[in-house]
């Protein structure tokens, strides 16, 4: 998982083993995942996609699988797979137009924050842009864990070319 290149399989591994982080994180972290103000430290990984392109997809299906633990449904589930692949893929252009890592911090923080409030908003009976506010609020911090995880990372070599 350096510089270099890696193998189909070992791709398929890590893949599977970040998914399974990502629903750990989400699982431990639930009590402030879930609540009016959403703190989801699970989606500093999204950040990874930076770093590891072909994580795109296992991330954002990850986030739909973690959404069962709210209880909100189908709906939640889709909608949170949806997010991901938004967020995943802004991640993944910004390393593509050879952006610093920081900027991943934006779609991180505004990505989620304004998708998910358009389902939420239904299921929960809550206005879209009091929900937009809170989950603002929330995934500031998760933006900034991820641009400094994809940091310390990449200075230490880890990286997928593209």
């Amino acid at each position: 998982m350096t510089k270099n290149n890696l193998k189909a399989r070992q791709k398929m591994v890590f893949s599977a083993i970040m998914m399974a982080l990502y629903i750990a994180v989400l699982f431990i972290s639930q009590g402030i995942s879930f609540g009016a103000y959403q703190m989801r430290l699970a989606t500093s990984l999204y950040g990874l996609a930076y770093l590891y392109p072909f994580l795109v997809l296992p991330i954002s299906f990850a986030n739909g699988l973690a959404n069962t633990f709210g209880g909100l449904g189908l709906i939640d589930v889709l909608g949170g797979i949806c997010a991901g692949l938004l967020t995943t893929s802004a991640v993944y252009a910004i390393r593509r137009l050879n952006l610093n890592a920081w900027w991943i911090v934006l779609p991180i923080f505004l990505i989620p924050a304004f998708v998910a409030p358009i389902w939420l908003s239904g299921l929960l009976g809550v206005p879209y842009f009091a929900l937009v506010i809170n989950l603002l609020v929330g995934q500031f911090v998760p933006g900034l864990i991820g641009a400094i995880l994809v940091k310390e990372l990449a200075k230490r070599g880890y990286k997928e070319e593209i």
